[in-house]
């Protein structure tokens, strides 16, 4: 015996001798339990009072079994002898391992607790957890994180076994183990996937010594959506070693046999209580549903309690209307008020089968073959040049087609498709029918296998279209019903595409189908969302028609012309890129140059459509594109030059922090890709909540992302849905195809012209009939010099005011136009030391980017200012100077004339003092002698103007000598003096 074990025994004997005086203990005073293995996987069996210091005596210790010891299913472990023994009828045991089948209350051992998504929420979480629901426990349905934690452990390896339902992509949920060490054992499957059918299995294996099992959920319930809970039953862990006693049966369940592993519940209209070995009969006016403790008294039936459908058409084309109980039968028709159930048999013609089937001699409808068409007659082959448009219509409802199918979601969870029905066909339509109560889903499904475009198709990376699926439906409703339509690639692992509320007048409904993920398509209705209540049976959903292209195995209704091969006159092809097909001949004419056909309309000139704006057609011609140059004419006569390549590459950006109606934190986030040629990169947003990653694409996104700090990843994105796929055009106007970009919704630009992408989504939807636009407005701001910044409007913090319409302010310095010539100008400095030099700047404020770089500075010889002033004064004194010497001459000559001319005019006065007439009265033009006489004395010409100053005569005239000699000269003026 080792220290451990003496001690004990010491202490019991203790135990013993202080309660000598206490009576002796009967078997009902005690239990027998192990002490803890020691090294040797060897341990004791000692008895435990129930209460102490009630009794003494207690049995003396014993060695037990071998720790490794465990018993088969069915069994449980006596005790008293150590020996293993069946359970009795009425209860059950795993042998190894232990079970939590019922829920009414949480089971002991097991805790459960909320806390916040992240730091930063606003949400209140102390009252998150998961709550027992009778046969099962469900998880929170809030903006919390709540966890389900139960500690075990094993004496040796063994596994955990549950069942659950995990029905929405809204909630994540997480099962992982981890050891008393809180190191997780298995990562890699920490993710559950969600449910396909009903409830699905999960098992994990697990490992010797302590195990802390975690169940986890986080809702996003954003945009107010519900979100549908997680649900556990069945949780079964071996691997305990023993279990000392069997667990008798739940009401609803019993086990007929000794040594059960399970109970079985109880069928239909059938009880049993606890510890049941078989279940009893209901009364007659009772019933009850399949594992029910007790039965109900069965409701007067109504008029909701039946419905109506259609047999299968006879040879003479006729069906039968047939009215049938709602099944399972609950209600009686010998309660006074019943109604009874009114008669069948009433013969009515059968509609015509559905397009693309043909009706056989048995009157009833077949697919026609590969290459037939049919308007629901009969099959015929089609012509040559033309091929079959195939896909499936439904627009006659006699009989469920068999890719469709129908079932109710009672309880929101627990269904059974073999019983239960939720629609019904009815000749022209397809029709809820009543419900066991108002809170029921009435479930329809279509399951498609595939998609495939015709061969004269052309391959087109830019085609967002792979199938249309297109439904015409109304809604009659007294309360608050809802139709949701989903789509996904199994039954129940969808997305709600579409939702309508109320009554809602005929209209037709459609959805464009991007991959071939998506082969699974639900309509599901719901009266009212009050539990327990049957007052709106009335309320009714009916569709009309469905129809979904280019199905794989679909059927065809009609042909359509196609282009002949060069080879095979008989072939389909595509027509060659930018080609249209001349209506009724198979023969491709060219579009006009940067057009594009339309993808769903290839015949006609009117397939060809311009590209806008500043767009260019791809190689396919199927969508025009950017290259993400631009040039534009402003009004100031510039011609400004755009590129915008710097900021093609894919761009993500959030909205501010917003808040839903419980406080969770959540925000808008955005992925652009601006523009770009054929191998350019499509913005990725992507759901990734669950394992399963949805991903949309496009030009543009926007999915909600939530911080989350409980799970693997930071951020949780989810709902991501395209807001743009196809590039309109480039502008700097501010509207384009119906689409405007308010300049009030941004701030006031003052610079250059904004340039505006103008960007359309194809997907439709209740709210946006049209689809969603987005514009993108480009401002220059050169003190942005990251390359994004990108703003919401102010009034619409979300990105968009109507849900429809999107808008952005991306300010950049790569918005700016690129630089010319005329954003810099010359400084030309001084001449210093016969050097004069030009620098260029750029003008300011700078409003472009790249393009043209400065020119260099620009050095040139030149002559100094010195120079030219000494030149300057030079020349000016010798033109001074030339100008007084003209000024003299001519003033000289005047006088002379004047002088000249007084002489005649005193000879003309004289009498008979009159003197000797003058060889010459005067000097001719051109008679230079006096000239001659004046230069003769060669004197400069300083002197002769001082000399002519001194030959003036007293009466102030010059004197100026004739050609007559010098002495008749003297003797005229003597006889002058006489006179």
């Amino acid at each position: 015996m080792d220290i451990a074990h003496f001690g004990y025994f010491f202490i019991w004997h203790l135990f013993a001798h202080i309660n000598a005086e206490l009576p002796l203990c009967k078997e009902s005073d005690y239990h027998f339990e192990y002490t803890e293995c020691d090294m040797h996987q060897s341990r004791w069996r000692v008895a435990v009072p129930n209460k102490l210091d009630t009794c003494t005596g207690l049995p003396d210790p014993v060695k037990g079994t071998h720790c490794t010891f465990s018993c088969m299913d069915g069994e449980f472990l006596e005790m008293s002898s150590q020996s293993c023994q069946k359970c009795a009828a009425g209860s059950y045991s795993l042998g190894t391992g232990v079970a939590f089948d019922e829920w009414d209350s949480l089971p002991a051992g097991f805790v459960t607790h909320g806390v916040s998504i992240d730091d930063d929420s606003q949400t209140n979480c102390s009252k998150s957890s998961w709550v027992p629901m009778g046969d099962h426990i469900a998880s929170n349905v809030d903006e919390c994180t709540t966890t389900l934690s139960f500690a075990v452990n094993l004496k040796k390896a063994g596994t955990v076994s549950f069942e659950y339902l995990y029905p929405d992509n809204n909630i994540y949920f997480e099962f992982f183990v981890q050891n008393d060490q809180c190191q997780s054992t298995d990562t890699e499957s920490r993710f559950v996937k969600l449910s396909d059918a009903d409830w699905s299995q999960y098992n994990v294996k697990l490992n010797q010594g302590t195990n802390v099992l975690y169940w986890r959920t986080t809702a996003y319930a954003l945009q107010e959506t519900s979100v549908k809970s997680v649900l556990l039953k069945n949780i079964a862990i071996s691997g305990v070693a023993y279990t000392s006693e069997c667990f008798l049966c739940k009401p609803g369940t019993y086990s007929a046999k000794l040594g059960s592993a399970r109970c079985n519940p109880c069928p239909a209209d059938s009880y049993s209580n606890k510890g049941a070995t078989v279940c009893h009969q209901c009364e007659t006016d009772t019933y009850a549903e399949a594992g029910s403790g007790s039965c109900k008294a069965r409701p007067a039936c109504t008029n909701s309690d039946y419905f109506y459908t259609h047999t299968p058409c006879d040879y003479s084309r006729q069906t039968q209307i047939m009215y049938k109980w709602m099944e399972p039968k609950i209600c009686s028709e010998s309660v006074p008020g019943a109604v009874a159930l009114p008669a069948s048999g009433q013969l009515t013609a059968c509609p015509p089968c559905n397009p693309g089937f043909f009706l056989t001699n048995a009157s009833t409808c077949q697919p026609c073959s590969d290459d037939f068409y049919s308007n629901g007659t009969d099959c015929a082959k089609c012509p040559a040049g033309t091929e079959p448009v195939v896909g499936f219509e439904y627009k006659w409802w006699n009989t469920m087609p068999s890719n469709m199918a129908s079932y109710a979601l009672r309880h929101e969870y627990t269904f059974n498709m073999e019983k239960s029905t939720g629609w019904e066909v009815a000749g022209d339509y397809i029709y809820t029918v009543p419900g066991e109560q108002d809170s029921d889903f009435l479930v329809l499904t279509l399951s498609v296998p595939g998609y495939r475009l015709p061969p004269s198709s052309a391959k087109d990376e830019e085609a967002t279209e792979l199938s249309r699926i297109t439904f015409v439906f109304e809604t009659t409703c007294t309360a608050d019903c809802m139709l949701d339509f989903l789509a996904g690639y199994s039954k129940m692992n969808q997305h709600i595409v579409e939702k309508w509320h109320g009554t809602t007048g005929k209209q037709s409904y459609s959805y464009v189908v991007q991959d071939n993920i998506t082969t699974s398509f639900t309509w599901a209705f719901r009266r009212m969302q009050t539990h327990g209540t049957r007052n709106h049976t009335s309320d009714v959903a009916k569709i009309y028609s469905v129809l979904v292209t280019n199905a794989v195995d679909g059927v065809a209704s009609r042909c359509r012309q196609c282009a002949a091969g060069s080879s095979d006159l008989s072939a389909c092809v595509p027509c060659p890129p930018g080609h249209y097909m001349v209506n009724g001949t198979g023969v491709c004419e060219s579009c006009p140059p940067n057009t594009i056909i339309r993808p769903q309309q290839t015949v006609g000139r009117e397939a060809c459509v311009p590209c806008r704006p500043n767009t260019s057609t791809n190689q396919a011609r199927s969508a025009c594109v950017s290259d993400c140059t631009l040039h534009v004419h402003s009004g100031a006569g510039q011609h400004l030059h755009y590129n915008f390549s710097s900021l093609a590459n894919l761009t993500g950006f959030r909205s501010s922090p917003r808040f839903t109606s419980r406080g969770l934190r959540y925000f808008q986030h955005f992925h652009l890709g601006l523009c770009g040629k054929e191998d350019r990169q499509l913005a990725v947003c992507v759901d990734n909540v669950t394992e399963q990653r949805r991903e949309v694409r496009g030009y543009a996104c926007q999915s909600m992302v939530v911080p989350s700090d409980t799970r693997g990843q930071g951020l949780v994105s989810s709902q991501p849905f395209v807001i743009a796929d196809m590039l309109l055009g480039v502008t700097t106007e501010n509207s384009l195809d119906h689409i405007s970009s308010l300049e009030n919704l941004f701030p006031v630009n003052i610079g250059l012209p904004d340039v505006i992408f103008y960007y359309r989504a194809s997907e439709t939807t209740q709210a946006c009939k049209q689809g969603r636009s987005t514009t993108i407005r480009m401002r220059c701001d050169p003190t942005v010099t990251a390359s994004h910044q990108i703003s919401l409007p102010s009034a619409c913090p979300e990105g968009t005011c109507n849900g429809c319409s999107f808008h952005f302010l991306w300010r950049s310095q790569f918005a700016c136009p690129l630089c010319t010539s005329d954003h810099y100008r010359e400084i030309v400095s001084a001449c210093v030391q016969g050097i004069q030099r030009t620098t260029y700047v750029w003008q300011q404020p700078l409003q472009c980017y790249a393009g043209v770089s400065l020119p260099a500075q620009r050095v040139n010889a030149c002559v100094s200012l010195d120079f030219w002033l000494k030149f300057g004064v030079s020349t000016g004194t010798v033109a001074a100077l030339l100008l007084i010497g003209v000024i003299c001459y001519f003033w000289k000559r005047a006088r002379k004339l004047e002088f000249k001319y007084s002489m005649l005019m005193t000879s003309g006065d004289k009498g008979e003092c009159e003197l000797p007439a003058a060889d010459s009265c005067a000097i001719m033009e051109g008679d230079d002698a006096e000239d001659d006489l004046i230069y003769l004395t060669k004197k400069s010409f300083f002197h002769k103007a001082k000399s002519y100053s001194r030959e003036r005569t007293s009466d102030g005239f010059d004197s100026v000598p004739l050609k007559s000699s010098a002495s008749s000269l003297l003797r005229n003026e003597e006889d002058m003096d006489e006179c």
